[in-house]
């Protein structure tokens, strides 16, 4: 569930807060013209950053560009931690990389992108 902390529809920016809840599933995707901000007010998640698999014939679409259509095509190459009780209080996602999250226990975040929010 989120809730849009933009003043109007108008506003061309991407704010808003995240509740998430354990067994949550954040498909693997990527944000092709913007990074991504994340800050955890609350929680405790995983970061988990990916690497589409090279020369890999999967008989179909591995991903639409920005969302991955076949996971398997995939593999993790790294995994940050987000939790405020640990000092670990945000992450900055790269434009263009290729990621999801775990959510290990209820947890609301603040994340912010370049864009018009499409909901």
């Amino acid at each position: 569930m989120n809730y849009d902390l933009r003043t109007s529809g108008a506003d061309t920016s991407q704010r808003m807060l995240n509740a998430l809840q354990p067994g949550t599933h954040v498909p693997i995707h990527r944000h092709l013209h913007t990074s991504e901000t994340v800050i955890c007010i609350e929680g405790c998640l995983d970061w988990i950053f990916y690497e589409e698999l090279p020369n890999v014939d999967a008989g179909g679409p591995i991903h639409d560009g920005e969302r991955a259509v076949d996971e398997s095509n995939f593999v993790e190459k790294a995994r940050l931690r987000v939790c405020p009780r640990e000092g670990q209080y945000g992450i900055q996602v790269p434009k263009g990389a290729w990621h999801s999250i775990v959510v290990h226990e209820p947890s609301t975040i603040f994340e912010a992108k370049d864009g018009a929010y499409v909901g």
